[in-house]
């Protein structure tokens, strides 16, 4: 009975039998053949070792490697005095009620005012260099009443900051690190805002769990979603949730391209729909709040609202584009250029205005004493004029009103019972209304008893004959709608009601 054969042996036997089998497909290849009897070269032959590439393709850890160190997580301890819920934007009441459940605010690490561990109340939120020397951008949601502020770095490191100055109606606050070497890791706001489709990486504080990495696109660009006067939001996908509020999105440059600020979610959880501040729209503010400490925002003096498609045919317009002048308040810029209610404001410096609140943002955007071209729509004509822009008063409210009421039903009749302003004693103008029929287009539109139509078709009007006789000369001219300015106690606003052809 033979004896058994060691493994070391039998493994040997395997090593030289496979050498055997490279050695042969090589031999039949042309090379010449060795017997099996030759081992060594089996070892001998190359071994190249299969290793990973350090980053597979398509992965975002080059552009978080490199930026990550720029990011903070911002701790507040609130005052003694600040609200119990914080969660509605600045302020808490400048978000709109419908919307305050719908788009809320993520400041405070998922719990409104949470006990701090030394008594009072805290929020937490995200932040990220700017500079060197310690200038940190976040939301002025998340340092809002704050009594004392504190960033914690990528490296673990809690440093004392302060608030140099905020800005509520962009939602934007500027700290700056008191303690540390001053040579902290930074990052850059982008030049150029980015495209929908594009890939966008946020870093943040979601829950106070600090350097959380998400990723998505860019889903739209330019949203208003109610929390401002000059709402301009990227939308992106990426997970967002309560925490990162302040915090970058990055594109794949590694640049900030927005500040994350706003959710939409009726649990208060992710769901896709997050909002970001531009970075120009960052740049411009931050940029003052650094040298100033706050805001100065150009002012024109115009009440505006939109350019509706009822509006447009009532003022012969092939778009419904532009701003539509409804008052030039005395004594102001636009006033003294000589615009006029009636006026579509429809390019700043030679550049298109889309609607009644892009006009405001743009010139929001621009600091006072800025000379500014606008051109503008006037009787059918285009005419230009230079206007100095003024510094907007703290109390002024935005001049854009949103045109009230439904579509008409296109009925000839306007449904109004009107009378002289002046024999009912509402005013020394217009023609006032003394009584609407709910089911006609005049009350679909908004229109009240006790509303003063001013003017019909752009010409003042001072009697009820005089608002027929526009009314006729619209539907001589085929207009489809006659536009009217009228004045309520909310205001004065344009109007356009549309008219039915008498032969159709």
């Amino acid at each position: 009975m033979s004896e058994p054969v060691p493994a070391s042996r039998l493994h040997r036997k395997a090593l030289a039998s496979v050498a055997a089998v490279t050695l042969v497909a090589t031999g039949a290849l042309g090379s010449a053949f060795l017997p099996p009897s030759t081992p060594v070269l089996a070892q001998a032959l190359p071994q190249t070792p299969i290793t990973a590439p350090e980053h597979p393709p398509g992965s975002f850890a080059p552009i978080v490697n490199r930026v990550k160190p720029g990011v903070v997580s911002v701790k507040v301890k609130l005052k003694d005095d600040a609200a119990d819920d914080k969660e509605g934007g600045p302020g808490g009441q400048n978000v709109p009620p419908q919307l305050r459940e719908f788009f809320r605010r993520f400041g405070e690490n998922g719990m409104p005012n949470r006990p701090h561990r030394n008594g009072g109340r805290a929020a937490q939120g995200s932040g990220f260099f700017i500079s060197a020397d310690g200038y940190v951008v976040t939301n002025n949601h998340v340092v809002e009443n704050a009594k004392s502020v504190e960033v914690t770095l990528d490296d673990g490191r809690t440093l004392d900051a302060k608030v140099v100055g905020t800005d509520p109606k962009t939602d934007l606050a500027l700290l700056k690190v008191t303690e540390g070497n001053g040579s902290f890791p930074y990052v850059r706001l982008a030049h150029g805002a980015p495209q929908v489709g594009d890939w966008v990486v946020a870093i943040g504080n979601p829950f106070g769990l600090g350097g959380t990495v998400t990723a998505g696109i860019v889903s739209a660009r330019g949203r208003d979603i109610g929390a401002g006067p000059y709402d301009d939001f990227l939308q992106i996908d990426a997970p967002i949730n309560k925490g990162n509020s302040g915090g970058p999105t990055f594109n794949v440059s590694g640049e900030v391209v927005g500040v994350n600020t706003a959710i939409a979610s009726p649990s208060g959880g992710n769901v896709g729909l997050a909002f970001a501040i531009p970075s120009e729209t960052v740049q411009a503010v931050v940029d003052q709040l650094r040298t100033d400490g706050k805001v100065a925002r150009g002012y024109l003096g115009l009440q505006i609202q939109p350019v509706t498609k009822d509006i447009a045919e009532g003022l012969g317009l092939d778009k419904a584009k532009g701003a539509l002048v409804t008052s030039a308040q005395d004594g102001t810029p636009a006033a003294k250029a000589g615009l006029k209610s009636g006026d579509v404001v429809q390019a700043v410096n030679g550049d298109p205005v889309g609607d009644a609140r892009e006009l405001s943002r743009r010139i929001a955007s621009m600091k006072p004493g800025t000379k500014v071209q606008l051109s503008y729509l006037r009787g059918g004509k285009t005419d230009t004029a230079t206007v100095e822009l003024a510094t907007l008063p703290n109390d002024t409210r935005v001049a854009a009103r949103e045109e009230r009421g439904r579509g008409s039903d296109a009925q000839p009749r306007l449904g109004l019972s009107l009378a002289p302003a002046d024999a009912v004693g509402a005013g020394q103008e217009g023609v006032a209304v003394v009584n609407v029929d709910p089911d006609g287009p005049a009350a679909a539109k908004g229109i009240e008893p006790g509303d003063v139509i001013l003017d019909v078709g752009g010409q003042p009007v001072s009697s009820v004959s005089d608002v027929q006789g526009r009314i006729r000369a619209a539907e001589r001219d085929g207009r489809k709608a006659v536009l009217m300015r009228v004045k309520s106690d909310k205001g004065t606003r344009f109007v356009a009601i549309a008219l039915q052809n008498r032969n159709g």
